[in-house]
């Protein structure tokens, strides 16, 4: 059975940048892509980096596919998938997000 965990407001999010949300004692990366209006969620842990930072990562498609690049070492993560584009060895893990009654509720 999934758990829907309800994190944010979908008004309260700025297009195009993430936010981090804790559920269920993971940091949760959530992103809204302005040009889908789409909704994303991503372990907010970059593995290249060791550091909980993707949602302080930007968006960007990188040949077509929509990414959000670490701050740090600049590796570009699917936002459907979570593969790393430059390295195969790394991804993250990517989580269902739904948007109810305006409330964005993640499973983690």
């Amino acid at each position: 059975m999934t758990t829907w965990t309800q994190v944010i407001a979908k008004d309260k999010l700025t297009p195009d940048a993430g936010v981090c949300a804790l559920v269920n004692g993971k940091q949760v990366a959530i992103f809204f892509d302005r040009k889908t209006d789409q909704l994303f969620a991503i372990d907010n842990y970059c593995p290249a980096s060791q550091a909980n930072v993707l949602s302080r990562g930007l968006i960007t498609s990188v040949k077509d596919v929509l990414t959000v690049s670490s701050p740090l070492y600049k590796e570009h993560f699917s936002l459907t998938t979570g593969e790393c584009l430059e390295n195969e060895t790394l991804s993250v893990p990517v989580y269902e997000v739904r948007v109810t009654d305006g409330m964005v509720e993640v499973t983690a």
